[in-house]
């Protein structure tokens, strides 16, 4: 093995599953100390902080001689569960293909080996600028972790080194999820003149969520993304077979576009259930907004485009094509603290999956361009 595949392999053999995802995993903690021992080896100033108690960020700095812009290095080192997976933790290489195998090695650990090579090289190039490198915990439930690493440092431009087939991502789209609970009235089973059926009312408004997703999905405005999108996630009602429900609870997702707000969305739901309140005195029901999270869109004239662009040049031969992806990332975090972000990492299969691969000459390939970036950035 070369550096890079021991880095890698090393990396997928630490269980990370996020506790939070499934209930007694270890989460980021052993995973987070070998990364600051081995950016601790190659001579960066390195941090651990704790979000939350026992499962810690680590920030590693290639500090620059002063006065160039500061370019951040972000991935995180949770991971999803291993169900199905009997030898999930156990990395494997293809040589016959170049993959390496393993839950994590493609989300997001391949994008980590390469921001810690591509780092540790940055420190001996004499950069008038800072690199940073952010391993951040918790991406896969709540973001905990970068946005703790928002509210602590601030850079000139981002990298998210999420997998993206090397593309250069500067869109993606956001989300906000609601509730909508149907009110009845509980009556025996037998008494539909005193009963008011809670799960039956709900049928109308799921009727007309789809028609709200059926129009957004025929009606794409975003040029990289497309349209905004909605659906049904889980509901719940009823108190026994022979009664009457008393009440019924839906949650929603709605996808957002950039520059569509949340309270804008909530009006969408408010909507349909005022014209079904107007069309049947017995409906009655209320919607609550929980948690959202911005879209993100990086313009092509910004520095941290550019800059990318040309190390692609000269690592590549070519310019990278830019994408929009449907999924949210913590890029939209660190874009909301005022850092031009974008995603951009290597190629592979199998995220959340059962059969998970890296592209090893992908992850080669982010490295070099990472630190070829860094260069330009950070002069």
């Amino acid at each position: 093995m070369d550096e890079l595949e021991r880095l890698l392999s090393d990396l997928v053999s630490i269980n990370s599953i996020n506790p939070d995802l499934v209930p007694g995993s270890p989460g980021e903690a052993e995973i987070a100390n070998y990364i600051a021992d081995w950016l601790k080896q190659a001579d960066l100033e390195v941090e651990l902080v704790e979000p939350v108690s026992g499962r810690p960020n680590v920030v590693g700095i290639a500090r620059g001689a002063g006065g160039g812009k500061t370019l951040l290095l972000n991935g995180h080192m949770d991971t999803v569960g291993v169900a199905g997976m009997p030898d999930g933790h156990q990395p494997r290489i293809d040589r016959a293909t170049g993959r390496l195998y393993g839950r994590g090695a493609y989300d997001m650990k391949g994008g980590l080996a390469a921001s810690m090579l591509a780092i540790a090289a940055a420190r001996k190039q004499r950069l008038q600028g800072d690199v940073i490198f952010a391993a951040v915990m918790d991406e896969e439930f709540a973001s905990v972790g970068t946005m703790d690493l928002a509210k602590r440092l601030h850079a000139d431009g981002a990298i998210v080194a999420e997998f993206t087939e090397l593309q250069l991502i500067l869109a993606h789209r956001g989300f906000v999820w609601l509730e909508v609970e149907t009110i009845g009235k509980a009556a025996h089973g037998s008494r539909p003149d005193l009963g008011v059926d809670a799960i039956v009312k709900m049928g109308k408004v799921l009727t007309e969520l789809e028609k709200l997703d059926q129009y957004l999905r025929s009606n794409p405005t975003h040029p990289l993304l497309g349209s905004g999108s909605l659906h049904a996630s889980l509901i719940q009602g009823g108190q026994e077979l022979s009664s009457y429900p008393e009440r019924c609870l839906l949650h929603a997702e709605r996808r957002t576009l950039p520059g569509e707000k949340p309270e804008a969305v909530e009006a969408e739901f408010l909507q349909i259930i005022r014209e079904l309140q107007q069309s049947d005195s017995s409906f009655t029901a209320v919607v609550r907004r929980g948690i959202d999270r911005s879209p993100l869109e990086t313009s092509e004239d910004a520095e941290i485009v550019q800059a990318l662009q040309a190390a692609s040049a000269k690592v590549l031969n070519r310019p990278l094509q830019i994408a929009g992806v449907q999924f949210w990332t913590d890029a939209a975090v660190l874009s909301a603290a005022g850092i031009p972000s974008v995603l951009f990492g290597p190629s592979g299969s199998g995220a959340h999956a059962v059969d998970e691969w890296v592209d090893l000459a992908s992850v080669r390939t982010c490295a070099d361009i990472y630190l070829v970036t860094a260069v330009d950035f950070c002069k």
